[in-house]
């Protein structure tokens, strides 16, 4: 493996992030200071709806398609999945953005706030460009280059920041100044997925015929899909679930709620931020292996990456574990004495919690490139499971510490058996797992046989094969 390369790419993606990121969080003081409360109350509720309909549409793309394209590039060939990708996931990404459409009223309603209406049409047709932005992301990442989903984040913020401001000072009326300011981020949105288009016309990528049916990739997607899922939509859970065991032993359960998920899981999350890079770096090196039949490199792979992501993010949490009171001082000078010395606790309870989501999240990544997405589908269930039952077990004679306590149970569940089904050796069979040439009905990627034996015989492509148009067909006579 080209150590090099790999801290490389992973240098870039970690670098536009966190960028980004703080471009975004800068950002938020001053749209704070022209939307007023109200309107900046009307900018923050309009994204749950958002964020669920994003879950659907575009969670796990950039994975999926990194995978595949890798592997469309280690068989010898590409061109294929771009183009069924864009238009599998434009399906759904407008199916999403019409459903959001539909639901802007009743969601309003439910809310109890009318106005947040023209908050979702303004920001509803974000969802369908997230989805060809997650797409064209996770292509130009499949092909090993970095920079463009870099730039592309950072343009991204940019005009959102940019362009935020400038519509939202240009309204007095508080309600359409936050519907200006979410148009703003539809707008952003397309200024990145334009951006890497244009970078992929101008290189002449575009050009190529696709022969593979979005059918196929988006099946191969679903279980990837269905992990990138599985956290937010525990994490809606939680909001309710932790409400109400904390309701029966406190009066205070919503105030203490928000200082573990709004403070302490939000300081918790930040070295899983910073490796974000590993994550987009490790799905080619490893899918590639795995492409070329090359097994044992691609288990190897994947264990350095998820040993740089521990080397990064164990220092981070040792760091939440020792300071914590300092952090909680410096972040959040408002909070009362008791709250505070609360918040502290909840850090260096869930430090582990830090350390540990970073690495879940780079050995899921990790299983997806090789093939075994439906395991890391499985590992999250697991421990969305584990956490759940901590979390009746423990909050009603531990308060909101219980619930800190549960998230490292669930994080521990994830890793661990992630970490088992990557070290894994599956069977392996006869034949590699593809081959460059495949024919008409069996796809591009048929088993290739080994030796001598193979010759003049058909082969059938391995189980689960991203590529070619049927998955378990036959190859051409070798």
């Amino acid at each position: 493996m080209k150590h090099a390369s790999f801290f490389k790419n992973a240098a870039i993606v970690s670098a536009g992030s966190l960028l980004a990121k703080g471009i975004g969080a800068l950002y938020r003081i001053p749209l704070a200071n022209l939307l007023g409360g109200y309107g900046e109350g009307l900018y923050h509720m309009a994204y749950p709806l958002f964020c669920l309909m994003l879950t659907f549409s575009s969670a796990g793309i950039p994975t999926v398609v990194s995978r595949t394209v890798a592997a469309e590039r280690a068989a010898g060939r590409e061109g294929g999945t771009l183009y069924a990708a864009l238009g599998m996931f434009a399906l759904l990404g407008g199916a999403a953005a019409l459903l959001m459409c539909l639901l802007a009223r009743p969601f309003a309603r439910l809310q109890g706030e009318e106005a947040l209406v023209g908050c979702y049409l303004s920001l509803a047709p974000a969802v369908l460009l997230v989805a060809l932005l997650a797409v064209l992301r996770g292509w130009w990442q499949g092909r090993g280059e970095m920079t463009p989903t870099a730039l592309s984040e950072i343009v991204e913020q940019l005009v959102k920041a940019g362009a935020g401001l400038l519509f939202a000072a240009r309204f007095s009326d508080p309600v359409r100044a936050a519907r200006a300011a979410l148009f703003a981020v539809t707008l952003s949105e397309l200024a990145a997925v334009l951006f890497l288009a244009v970078r992929a016309r101008e290189r002449r990528i575009m050009l190529c015929t696709s022969r593979m049916h979005g059918s196929v990739l988006f099946v191969s997607a679903l279980p990837v899909m269905a992990n990138a899922a599985l956290l937010p939509l525990s994490q809606i859970m939680d909001s309710v679930l932790i409400v109400r065991l904390l309701g029966r032993v406190t009066s205070r359960a919503v105030p203490l709620y928000g200082l573990y998920s709004g403070s302490a899981l939000s300081l918790v999350s930040l070295p899983a931020s910073l490796c974000s890079g590993l994550v987009a770096a490790s799905v080619p090196a490893v899918a590639a292996c795995m492409a070329r039949g090359e097994g044992a490199e691609g288990r190897r792979r994947a264990l350095f990456a998820a040993g740089v992501t521990l080397a990064l993010a164990l220092p981070c949490a040792a760091a939440l574990l020792a300071f914590a009171p300092f952090v909680v001082r410096r972040l959040y000078p408002a909070l009362s004495g008791a709250d505070a010395v609360l918040l502290a606790r909840l850090l260096r309870l869930m430090s582990l919690s830090a350390a540990l989501l970073a690495a879940v999240n780079t050995l899921a990544a990790c299983l997806t490139a090789m093939g075994r997405a439906k395991r890391a589908m499985f590992s999250m269930a697991a421990a969305v499971a584990v956490k759940a039952a901590l979390q009746f077990a423990l909050i009603r004679p531990f308060g909101i510490t219980g619930a800190a306590i549960a998230l490292n149970g669930c994080y521990l569940v994830a890793f661990f058996l992630d970490l088992f089904y990557t070290v894994r050796k599956t069977r392996e069979r006869r034949h590699a797992v593809y081959h460059r040439i495949g024919n008409k009905k069996g796809g591009d990627h048929a088993g290739r046989a080994r030796g001598a034996q193979g010759r003049g015989r058909r082969v059938r492509a391995h189980r689960g094969a991203p590529l070619g148009g049927n998955l378990e067909g036959g190859g051409n006579p070798l």
